[in-house]
């Protein structure tokens, strides 16, 4: 039986497919408000403002294709039962190839009705921006499927669940400041091995963690050689 690898992901992972990072000196916030952008009351006090910025993005997603780090994660595939838990917005998990994608804050090329944030609709690549008067069957103008600051994050329960039975926990680019996603190291079993891939120093309060101090594409590399000796057969 294939051992569980449970791997969170972050902006870093998608920084080398050059994904625009949120927190970084120059990075999306500083050139616009969360408040303005990233929020239900920003929407509701400038939908076009709130359309045009998510619009740029899955166009720049469009331009966008999956780098070393994620092509690696969906090779693991073979050797493990991956689940892979993402603070990401973009496909770029599921277009390397990786089967099981838990999207913590929504998906970019989704939207959903203003009144009901769990029912999703694709958005056709072709037509890729979303207008004020685009509504539903049901006559409800649409917004991006993104989970906003100060609402709720649906997906974290079954997210728990898969951290909970992992055999192996991975953390990949997030700096581990955005909760609830950083909650879930908290739910990995004691004597579970855990690897932490960034660049960057991350503070924790584990001290049970197999620091790689790569980006994604080079910290995946590396972490598929310290996970040879976990895939033999249990």
């Amino acid at each position: 039986m294939k051992k569980r690898l449970v791997i969170l992901t972050g902006a870093g992972m998608s920084a080398e497919s050059g994904i625009s990072t949120f927190r970084d000196s120059d990075g999306l916030w500083e050139k616009h408000r969360v408040e303005d952008v990233a929020t239900p009351e920003g929407f509701a006090a400038n939908p076009q403002l709130v359309l045009d910025f998510y619009n740029q993005r899955r166009r720049e997603l469009l331009n966008t294709q999956p780098n070393a780090g994620h092509i690696g994660l969906a090779e693991l595939e073979r050797d493990f039962d991956v689940r892979i838990i993402t603070q990401n917005v973009d496909n770029l998990h599921e277009r390397a190839g990786s089967s099981h994608v838990i999207h913590l804050h929504g998906e970019l090329m989704k939207a959903c009705p203003i009144n009901d944030l769990n029912t999703a609709y694709d958005i056709s690549p072709e037509h890729p921006d979303l207008h004020i008067g685009d509504k539903d069957a049901n006559g409800v103008q649409l917004r991006p499927f993104i989970v906003w600051f100060g609402e709720p994050v649906p997906m974290i329960e079954p997210a728990i669940t898969e951290v909970e039975a992992c055999d192996i926990f991975v953390v990949i680019g997030t700096s581990l400041n955005v909760y609830p996603a950083a909650g879930l190291l908290n739910y990995v079993r004691r004597g579970q091995p855990i690897f932490l891939i960034d660049p960057k120093v991350v503070n924790t309060y584990r001290t049970d963690i197999h620091f790689i101090r790569k980006g994604a594409s080079e910290g995946v590399k590396e972490l598929k050689e310290l996970l040879r000796p976990y895939a033999q057969p249990q």
